[in-house]
């Protein structure tokens, strides 16, 4: 893709986007613009004709072939009016439904950035309001031409009615066009601003929906509400400025196309009295002195197709970030040993990992420890490339992760997550999402593995029980997700905090079923718990971003610090999982 110059790649990028979603309903475009042309045809013929039966009918000659011209003229054009609505709505629709899909395939592609980049209200706003804002853009373009051909077409009809007609029109015709110039120039402007304010909202919303809980036990609903509508000043001044724009725009014409009428009008009856013109092509300069100063259909199709266009610039600020790239060598046969050398992580402009050196031999459990902040799960996110370092590189079996395929990498790594989202559906689909051909025998025995078995078949239809419909606490929704990572199988599979909502004694049978009957295969787990990091063959400590110290969790132990890791009163709630756990 190449994008001229002096264009940001947004504004480069938008093009592409905008260009591409034309082509695809390109035959339809055609028809419509065909269509548009031809009710803009008819409409230029239909005066001439008036005028033609006119001046038959005044002079008491056989005008009826004429009228019926005239009949057969409105007749088609409200035929193409028709035609015009069906397709324009399809047009708008295909190209709407194009624009998302592409951009959200992009989103997906580019990850946890997009989120962290653009906030996911606003991501959301973008995908929908937006990207149907923009898919207006192929229909209006196509009509465009239609659009300009009417005044146009009338100037052109004036001039082979009177030379004179013409020329009294053309006088005032820069007017016209420096007010379409403007109302382009404003509304693109005012347009943006407003649906930044929009995507502003949308973000905040997103976030206070998501902390609900949390907002209605802390009873601050009026301040959130407060701050989720703050930028909604910015919004009205905008939409105002907006119909400010049209509105001017919109009296400025009304204030010169009348005038310009009124010239032709007052041109044709001075021709009229001089016998250089005839009663009906009087009629028929008036009618064409209005198609010509149709600035009001222009106006609307400018400021449409302005809105449009900064709402597909939006689009192009996502299109704009780069998607994970990925390799084609193939990842040989191997342990799944993984080894972090050197990673650097940033986020927000802060080095949450800094120079990482880890080694997780093949077939081993390793579990990551840390405070708050440490980078725990930044270290879980590199460790499977769901996120890239800054620095450094993460290799499996000695290759890069950047080296391999997608689908290598996917079918390699598993992962469980905190609050896993369960998709597909049914409660079958969910954990066995990602999988190729998932056999109802492999779903169930994850389950089973994830303790997961027992509580499903309670739903009301089982397995095949809608995930919506399934009621379930936070640490079946662990569980469904454990038994989805179970089901994936691989040679590395990453616990992200995953066993953190479950009761002791049921994450103990888990990770007993990680190291004995579970998976096999590396794990690396993120852990929170002295009982679960005492089950792994080794703890990772992650201090400030920085690996600490490497070794077995009783071990570890013995230092104040590492036990300070897991909280007050970790001395007496851990040490037996300290020690007894390994004996």
């Amino acid at each position: 893709m190449t994008t001229r110059g002096d264009d940001d790649p947004a504004t480069g990028h938008a093009r592409v986007l905008l260009r591409t979603a034309t082509r695809y309903s390109g035959a339809r475009c055609a028809a419509l613009c065909l269509f548009s042309t031809a009710a803009t045809g008819a409409g230029l013929l239909l005066p001439a004709a008036l005028g033609r039966a006119l001046d038959l009918l005044l002079a008491q000659a056989p005008a009826t072939r004429w009228v019926l011209y005239c009949a057969a003229l409105v007749l088609l054009l409200a035929l193409l009016d028709a035609a015009q609505t069906v397709l324009t709505g399809t047009v708008d629709a295909r190209s709407t439904a194009w624009l998302r899909r592409r951009l959200t395939g992009h989103v997906l592609g580019v990850g946890p950035r997009a989120a962290d980049r653009f906030g996911s209200g606003d991501l959301v706003a973008r995908l929908v309001g937006n990207a149907a804002e923009a898919g207006t853009t192929p229909a209006a373009r196509a009509a465009l031409l239609a659009a300009l051909a009417g005044p146009l077409g009338g100037v052109v009809a004036l001039g082979l009615i009177d030379w004179r007609l013409a020329a009294v029109f053309l006088a005032g015709a820069p007017v016209l066009t420096f007010l379409l110039r403007a109302v382009a120039r404003d509304t693109t402007q005012s347009a943006t601003r407003y649906q930044a304010a929009q995507g502003r909202i949308a973000a905040a919303l997103a976030e206070a929906v998501e902390g609900f809980c949390t907002v209605r036990a802390a009873g601050t609903e009026g301040r959130e509400t407060a701050r989720v509508l703050r930028p909604l000043p910015g919004l009205s001044e905008a939409g105002h400025r907006m119909w400010r724009v049209q509105g001017r725009a919109a009296a400025q014409a009304v204030a010169v196309a009348p005038l310009l009428q009124l010239g032709v009008v007052a041109a044709a009856g001075v021709l009229l009295t001089r016998d250089l013109l005839s009663v009906g092509e009087v009629l028929a300069a008036s009618r064409y002195a209005v198609l010509a100063t149709g600035v009001g259909v222009l106006v609307g199709r400018l400021a449409g197709l302005a809105r449009a266009r900064a709402a597909a610039r939006r689009l192009g600020e996502v299109r704009a970030e780069p998607a994970t790239a990925f390799g084609a060598r193939r990842l040989p046969d191997g342990p799944g040993r993984l080894e972090l050398r050197g990673v650097t992580a940033r986020r927000g402009g802060r080095t949450v990992l800094d120079g990482v050196d880890l080694v997780v031999p093949g077939g081993t459990t390793l579990a990551v420890v840390g405070r708050s902040g440490s980078g725990k799960s930044l270290l879980a996110a590199l460790a499977g490339r769901l996120a890239d370092p800054d620095a450094g590189e993460v290799l499996l079996d000695g290759v890069p992760l950047r080296e391999l395929p997608h689908d290598d990498l996917r079918r390699a790594v598993g992962y469980a997550f905190a609050r896993p989202a369960l998709l597909g559906g049914t409660v079958e689909r969910a954990i066995g999402l990602g999988l190729a051909s998932p056999s109802p025998d492999r779903v169930r025995a994850a389950a089973r593995t994830a303790l997961a078995d027992d509580f499903v078949r309670r739903l009301p239809d089982g397995y095949d029980t809608a995930v919506a419909d399934a009621p379930r606490s936070g640490g079946e929704s662990q569980r469904l997700g454990l038994a989805r990572a179970f089901a994936h199988g691989g040679r590395l599979l990453i616990l992200d905090d995953a066993l953190s909502s479950l009761d002791t004694v049921t994450e103990r049978h888990i990770t007993d079923a990680l190291l004995g009957d579970g998976p096999a295969g590396t794990r690396l787990l993120v852990a929170h718990r002295g009982a679960t990091a005492a089950c792994a063959d080794a703890v990772a400590w992650l201090d400030q971003g920085r690996v600490r110290a490497v070794g077995r969790h009783e071990e570890l132990w013995r230092l104040a610090e590492y036990r300070a890791v897991f909280g007050e009163g970790a001395d007496s709630a851990y040490a037996g999982a300290g020690s007894g756990a390994e004996a």
